[in-house]
């Protein structure tokens, strides 16, 4: 999906106030309003499953900035409406011609069909909306495309890529990569620090060369030991284990630095009973039953010990009816609870440290 021309500028995105947002009003000329406010309006007049869809595509600042935006919001004029939805079309129509035939070309045709100062105001909107990192793009390309474009290409380039993407995705590519390349990247992703403007700017070439991606710049990457923590928690465990084995073999070090920094399922066991109790309240019954098919009896003990007779019961009933299954479901199971306690974490309402009750201070 193509980045959303009216999402806010950098001028435009301040954090928000952590209180309760105050109603905004709204000027009476579609240009008068910034970024934020037209792609909330946009969204508003999308309905709730389609925004729902679109939000998933943004970064967090957007994603923030456009929901207070939102919240504000109040009952904006049908004309008003009207012209934000007329121009994200015309916005959407002039990407479309770029995609089709370069700036040039969309450039010739919007000109022909709307008059010169229309196409140059449309094209200068295009363009801006064209300084997105082709980093971000690259999550909305096919797994299996970008997994094949990875293959062809050197290592060091293939960590940096990774270091951009989501872990979720990152991890479905390594998984599909072969354990000599998984661990050649991996290597190089755990190692890699700040990266040049130029170095960046020519992997932002390759990928515009090989996926027709159109890209601005950026100056570095967040790769490192997190980052390859991140990707393994998310990579089923039979590709995790060969994967932590080949870096040890490389360097024992780094290899632990990185076993220090995952959470695994059986770290459960170790973070407070709170927070364990909070993150128990978010899991579905059925998919923590079939998770706990291949736990260790303490952390069965310590789950058990965090839930009531009555659901202990309803558990303990539906394990055995789960019967004999396979272990790439209970992993997928365990996998599916330790990113709803990494979401509750990034939220800041549960702590996952195996050190956690050191790090707290009264």
């Amino acid at each position: 999906m193509p980045d959303n021309p009216l999402a806010p500028t950098e001028e435009e995105t301040t954090p928000a106030e952590s209180s309760p947002v105050s109603p905004s009003s709204l000027p009476d000329s579609a240009e008068e309003l910034s970024g934020a406010q037209k792609s909330a309006i946009l969204l508003i007049a999308l309905g709730i499953e389609t925004a729902s869809e679109i939000l998933q595509h943004l970064n967090d600042r957007e994603v923030e900035e456009i929901s207070v935006e939102i919240a504000r919001m109040r009952n904006a004029p049908s004309d008003l409406v009207e012209d934000v939805l007329l121009e994200y079309r015309d916005v959407a129509r002039a990407q479309s011609y770029v995609a089709q035939g370069g700036v040039e070309y969309a450039r010739e045709v919007l000109q022909e069909a709307m008059g010169p100062d229309r196409a140059e105001e449309l094209m200068m909107r295009v363009e801006a909306a064209m300084e997105v990192s082709a980093f971000h793009l690259l999550q909305t390309v096919e797994t299996d495309q970008l997994t094949n474009f990875l293959r062809r290409e050197h290592p060091q380039t293939a960590a940096l890529i990774l270091a951009h993407l989501n872990s979720r995705k990152s991890a479905e590519i390594i998984s599909k990569l072969g354990e000599e390349e998984q661990e050649e990247v991996m290597y190089r992703l755990a190692t890699i620090g700040n990266t040049s403007p130029e170095m960046i700017s020519d992997i932002e070439d390759v990928i515009r060369n090989q996926l027709g991606s159109v890209i601005g710049a950026e100056t570095s990457v967040a790769g490192g030991v997190d980052k390859v923590a991140e990707i393994l928690n998310t990579t089923p465990r039979s590709a995790e284990k060969s994967i932590l084995d080949a870096l040890r073999d490389r360097s024992e070090e780094l290899a632990a630095s990185i076993k220090n920094r995952m959470f695994v399922f059986e770290d459960l066991t170790e973070i407070r009973e709170e927070d364990l109790q909070a993150l128990l309240m978010e899991v579905d019954q059925n998919e923590l039953a079939l998770a706990l098919k291949a736990a260790s009896d303490e952390l069965k003990h310590t789950i058990k010990r965090n839930l009531s007779e009555r659901v202990v019961e309803g558990l303990e009933e539906e394990i055995e009816l789960l019967g004999r299954v396979p272990v790439s479901e209970v992993e997928e199971a365990q996998h599916s609870i330790l990113q709803t306690a990494q979401e509750m974490e990034k939220q800041e309402k549960i702590v996952l440290s195996r050190s956690a009750e050191e790090s707290m201070v009264g």
